[in-house]
């Protein structure tokens, strides 16, 4: 089988003939059954593109989504990615750079004049096109904007003016609005009629002589209701209105908590400026909570496609942090070498009590930061949440520490031995629940992103107090020996 043969185009719609079935099934050999683009196809594309055949790549990539072109180019090599760019043409349009990973995006605009730049936003929402130019340096982004269209430009600018992460860059302009004295009748033949409304829309707003919103209509009522009604008497007057500097993370809650599809944007003065879709929110829970997981590891972005300068950047100043507390774990140890020399055993079950209860600190810590995010936490709750977490903490410690107890002084013949451990387990498992959820709560008291450094500080706690723990309790239960 030739590569014409093992990836024929794609069929929106198969016929009923053999021949066309059979090219509908094989089409699914561009993806594997998670929906990836597979190895071999993206290898036959960059066999194309190498051998200068541009039509043989285009015909490979022409029936791709313009999200899959964008995952093609980059599982391409970055030295390869311009070559493939160049051969596909215009089938890397706005749509597909919206979909490209940051840092291949950037990468991508680089070797483009500003006027392509300038081209492809156009083809954009909004919001989309302000995501494709807001990251590029000051004096590229200016050469973008000066190439656009008049109103274009306007309509970027003024988001860019907003602060980043915020409602103002994420909303869309073009929306449909109309007053509220109007009729059904009067909407349908506006919608009808009008030739410069939005093509993408499922939710009319309707506002007052200032341009308040005072409501809002589904477009399934407007098509089912008499032509003579007003729109006042159909429309829902209840509505989430969305502050246009409010931060993306908490536009993202109120989206989640009253399962919206669209909500209105307003201006400081109440004044409806834009709206935002579900759509453009399931791309920022998705951001927003990977980028909590990477704080919570110190792995900075976390992207494959970061610079690896940027990433060791990222990343070594949390570990040099973790070494500091570390040492500051270890002369804990120090405290006690005369306690450790008379029993080696206890330098063997140090780190069991320490790395028990590092894991239930960070047990302990994700689920606060969760609920922190999720805004499930609030001044009416937070001890109760940490009450709860101390008793999750106890129960815990206590199932750990008979086992550990039990099986120490069974292996060691030292009932005194398995005592100190089984309560040390116990006291550094607690230690570890109150940390994991009070350290998280300090730092967002103090307006401190509490996903940042909080792990860095529980491991320190965990390991300081359980090294303490347990050799203390030995020292005062004088235990002695030569192992």
């Amino acid at each position: 089988m030739n590569e014409t043969d093992a990836f024929p185009p794609r069929s929106s719609h198969p016929a009923d003939d053999p021949e066309t079935a059979s090219e509908a099934v094989a089409t699914e050999s561009r993806h594997d059954e998670d929906d990836r683009l597979k190895p071999e196809y993206v290898s036959a594309v960059r066999d194309a593109v190498e051998a200068g055949d541009a039509e043989r790549a285009r015909e490979l990539v022409s029936p791709l989504h313009p999200a899959d072109v964008a995952d093609l180019i980059e599982l391409t090599p970055a030295d390869e990615r311009a070559a493939v760019i160049a051969a596909l043409g215009d089938l890397v349009g706005g749509e597909v750079l919206s979909e490209l990973n940051d840092y291949v995006r950037d990468d991508v605009i680089e070797e483009m004049e500003p006027a392509q730049v300038a081209e492809l936003a156009a083809e954009l929402d909004t919001d989309d096109a302000v995501a494709l130019i807001e990251d590029l340096e000051a004096e590229d982004q200016q050469a973008v904007l000066d190439a656009m269209e008049p109103e274009d430009r306007a309509a970027i600018e003024s988001a860019l003016a907003y602060p980043e992460e915020s409602a103002g860059r994420l909303m869309q302009r073009d929306l449909v609005a109309v007053p509220q004295h109007w009729s059904v009748g009067q909407v349908i033949d506006y919608l009808r009629e009008a030739s410069t409304l939005t093509s993408d829309f499922w939710e009319i707003f309707v506002v007052d002589e200032g341009h308040h919103p005072i409501g809002s209509c589904q477009l399934s009522w407007v098509l089912t209701c008499p032509r003579s009604v007003s729109v006042s008497d159909v429309m829902k007057r209840e509505q989430t209105l969305i502050p246009v500097d409010m931060d993306q993370e908490e536009v993202a809650l109120r989206f989640q908590k009253y399962a919206l599809i669209s909500a209105a944007v307003v201006d400081p003065a109440g004044r409806l400026v834009g709206m935002i879709t579900v759509d453009d929110i399931l791309h920022i829970v998705q951001e927003e909570a990977g980028e909590d997981i990477l704080r919570l590891s110190g792995a900075g972005d976390g992207d494959i496609n970061e610079p690896v300068m940027d990433s060791y950047k990222a990343r070594v100043r949390w570990l040099l942090s973790n070494l500091l507390t570390a040492l500051l774990a270890s002369s804990v140890i120090r405290l006690f070498e005369g306690t450790i020399e008379q029993m080696v055993a206890l330098a063997t079950l140090m780190p069991i009590v320490a790395g028990v209860g590092g894991n239930a600190g960070s047990q302990t810590m994700a689920v606060t930061v969760r609920a922190l995010a999720t805004n499930q936490i609030t001044a009416s709750n937070t001890w109760r949440t940490i009450f709860r977490e101390m008793r999750v903490a106890l129960l815990n410690g206590a199932t750990v520490a008979v086992v550990i107890g039990i099986g120490v002084t069974l292996v060691f013949s030292n009932p005194a031995l398995g005592g100190v451990i089984a309560a040390a387990m116990l006291t550094n498992i607690v230690t570890a629940g109150l940390a994991g959820a009070a350290i998280p709560l300090i730092f967002d008291r103090f307006d401190a992103d509490p996903a940042v450094a909080s792990s860095i500080f529980v491991t320190m706690i965990t390991d300081s107090m359980g090294f303490f723990a347990f050799l203390g309790l030995a020292t005062l239960a004088g235990l002695t020996g030569s192992g």
